[in-house]
């Protein structure tokens, strides 16, 4: 009834379209992803400021240390991992554990190899030593070994020392009847392609002297003992024209007191372990002031250590500072690659081995220079034809001592 009213009263030829109510929202578009993009601004923040976690998010694994039975309060003990992209580490269980100890398997999602890890009471235990980073040295002593402030450093023990414990091997009694001569190449440590040169280019009864100095010298000096060389740490002592000519960190000075020199020579110490001596680096001053140079020969004497004087000081107080001491000496008669080409390493190389036949020894050093050790390398392969025997330096120490 009402359609039929509305139509009646509707204009003739005129017809009216019911309009249709649209829904719109209440902002654009625009302002939706706007708002968006604020929450989640503002989420980060809130994670950010009221998250404490230093890592930033990387992954992190929980490692439990368990202590000696009954103590259950021992914290857990957690390290950051890093994972390599090309070779992704997984971790399997072993199947073997004993005690509180765990043995995970790591294999290296790249080329498939295994290694066995230990984790627990008996690994922390270890890990944990004082003398862990020296004892995992091969062939390195613990007895031989005593705790500074810097970490272990050489010491008598059980009637044992460093220079007779950690000298290569020699036939002394050949020795004892035939010219010898050593050779000590040194400066070691810094360079790893030089000191490799030299641990694999020249055989084991070439000396070795490493500096203190380097990333890790403790570990090229642990190849070159497993070479079988013998090794030295040369200690950088003050040359006459210092700070000018500066050998480095921890310098012995003349302007220290005893006690300042000795605390920097427990630093040159711990360095690395298993040396049978030590040697000067540079130091034409220190080792020529006898008040200086004394408490170092003494303090080296005490922990059952051998001396070299690279010969470098003519007014050098070694000689008769060692003497006084019953200490194990030797002083370098040339400096092989004092001029460093192959001629005049190859006339020093002569003079050396003259002297070993007037003296009965002789005692050269050198660098790691390539030219030398080709030059060394070369003429010790003609000593034995000669009748020149190339023994290792502690050998040459022991024959001067009983000459």
């Amino acid at each position: 009834m009402t359609e039929t009213a509305d139509e009646l009263s509707t204009p003739l030829g005129q017809k009216t379209e019911r309009q249709k109510r649209r829904f719109r929202l209440p902002f654009t578009a625009v302002q939706a992803l706007a708002m968006l993009l604020g929450l989640f601004l503002v989420a980060f923040l809130t994670i950010a400021l009221f998250t404490d976690n230093p890592l930033g998010g990387e992954p992190v694994a929980h490692v439990a240390l368990r202590g000696p039975a009954g103590d259950d309060k021992q914290p857990a003990a957690s390290g950051h991992t890093e994972q390599a992209a090309k070779s992704p580490l997984q971790q399997a269980p072993a199947g073997d554990n004993k005690g509180d100890n765990r043995t995970v398997t790591i294999i290296d999602g790249s080329s498939g190899k295994r290694q066995d890890v230990v984790i627990g009471s008996d690994a922390a235990d270890k890990s944990g030593s004082d003398s862990a980073p020296a004892t995992a040295m091969a062939g390195i002593d613990p007895r031989l070994l005593e705790k500074s402030r810097y970490g272990m450093i050489p010491a008598v023990a059980d009637g044992l020392k460093p220079f007779t414990v950690y000298a290569a091997d020699a036939d002394r009694t050949k020795a004892a009847k035939m010219p010898v001569v050593a050779i000590v190449i040194g400066g070691l440590g810094v360079g790893a392609a030089k000191t490799t040169d030299a641990i694999m280019k020249l055989p084991p009864a070439v000396t070795l002297a490493f500096t203190p100095y380097g990333a890790d010298p403790a570990k090229l000096a642990e190849r070159a003992r497993a070479q079988r060389h013998e090794i030295l740490l040369q200690v950088p002592m003050e040359p006459f024209d210092y700070p000018d000519n500066d050998p480095g960190p921890q310098t012995l000075l003349t302007t220290l007191t005893s006690e300042q020199n000795i605390d920097r020579l427990y630093w040159h110490l711990s360095r690395l372990q298993g040396y049978a001596g030590i040697a000067n680096f540079m130091g034409a001053r220190f080792t020529a002031t006898d008040t200086v140079m004394q408490p170092i020969i003494r303090e080296a004497a005490k922990r059952g250590l051998g001396y070299l004087d690279d010969g470098s000081s003519p007014r050098s107080a070694a000689p008769s500072l060692t003497a006084a001491q019953s200490m194990p000496f030797a002083k370098a008669d040339f400096t092989i690659d004092a001029v460093p080409t192959s001629a005049e390493i190859d006339r020093t190389l002569v003079k050396l081995e003259t002297l070993a036949k007037e003296r009965g020894l002789a005692v050269g050093v050198a660098s790691a220079l390539p030219v030398s050790i080709e030059r060394i390398a070369a003429w010790i392969k003609t000593l034995e034809t000669r009748g020149i025997m190339l023994v290792p330096l502690t050998t040459a120490m022991l024959k001067s001592k009983s000459g």
